[in-house]
């Protein structure tokens, strides 16, 4: 049986002490054997493939197959590898500025097109590598090597991308909640489709407690909610507090007070096909928690199987079946 110590390559891990890279790391090795045995495969089933910055530098840290691509080209990379070869289990790991700004493009069809991948997003919300610049997902105002006087962008919200690129996987994450990690990539990984779980990751040199307002030990159990599917959305540090609709908007409420009781409370469906719900969820912020876990988990035809039916059905019912029968198929002719 494989152990996460088979997974650890012979290379110096070369992160920023402290950075949150080193967790999701961890959390990676530690679920593989999990999944491993669930999907009867072996490690030279497994294939990491990175773009370009800090994340990037995970598949050398991996003992399996990997390729360090380019900046923004890694599921364009990924797509090639699993189509090639189907069997193999395939991790895309990538960052905020890498998927969702130069590779941006590639990362919506990825998703559209239900490639059965599995994408990790680091989402630190700078440009570390390149010495913190801003980048898609940096909070507007924030102040960095490119926005001195803050930045006047609206960020992108790596789940409504998900979602509105007919994502059919949804999963968050915060990087040193290695449990919850471990869930979440678990689930990625039986997902039939392209999984995307995306890590709150921190910074501590360009954009250190990024995520603190809700992802600080001292206040996570009142500004995040774990989902769980069937489960009620209930979250607080006290389990007393949870998700209702109240005309076409989420609130948060106090369960015992002003006549709400747990049976008022939304039941979390992860399968739910209708992506109104799954929306809002990946949406909340302010005065309602950040939601982490599996937000949405559906069933859809996966761009692998359809492809290679199509050659099935190609196969099957074409008259031409080989190279040489092409070459003397119609009118032919001999040159002397």
């Amino acid at each position: 049986m494989l152990t996460p110590q088979d997974f650890k390559s012979d290379q110096e891990v070369r992160w920023c002490p402290g950075c949150g890279d080193h967790a999701i790391l961890a959390a990676v090795q530690r679920v593989l054997p999990q999944v491993a045995q669930k999907l009867n495969c072996h490690q030279e089933d497994f294939a990491f493939i990175s773009g370009i910055g800090c994340s990037s530098r995970f598949p050398y840290y991996m003992n399996a197959y990997g390729f360090h691509s380019i900046h923004g080209r890694a599921t364009a990379v990924s797509t090639g590898v699993k189509i090639a070869n189907p069997q193999l289990s395939v991790w895309q790991i990538t960052g905020d500025g890498d998927a969702l700004a130069i590779g941006g493009n590639h990362f919506i069809h990825g998703i559209r097109r239900n490639i059965d991948i599995n994408i990790v997003l680091f989402n630190n919300e700078i440009y570390g590598l390149t010495k913190g610049q801003y980048s898609p997902t940096t909070k507007m105002g924030t102040i960095t090597k490119t926005s001195p006087y803050g930045s006047i962008e609206h960020p992108f919200n790596p789940g409504e991308l998900t979602i509105g690129a007919k994502g059919t996987f949804f999963a968050r994450s915060i990087d040193n909640d290695l449990n919850l990690t471990q869930d979440c990539l678990l689930q990625a990984a039986l997902h039939k489709g392209c999984a995307v779980v995306e890590v709150l990751q921190n910074c501590v040199i360009f954009s250190d407690g990024t995520h603190s307002d809700y992802a600080g030990k001292d206040v996570r159990s009142e500004k995040t909610i774990v989902l769980r599917h069937g489960e009620p959305m209930i979250f607080g540090k006290n389990g007393d507090k949870g998700l209702v609709l109240k005309g076409l908007k989420l609130q948060a409420v106090t369960i015992g007070k002003e006549g709400i009781s747990e049976k008022d409370i939304l039941v979390h469906d992860a399968h739910d096909t209708d992506i109104t719900l799954h929306t809002m969820l990946v949406g909340m912020k302010g005065d309602l928690p950040v939601a982490l876990g599996v937000i949405r988990q559906v069933d859809s035809d996966t761009y692998n199987d359809k492809l290679s039916a199509q050659i099935e059905d190609v196969y099957a019912t074409r008259k031409i079946g080989n190279v040489t029968e092409l070459l003397n198929s119609g009118e032919t002719w001999e040159i002397a």
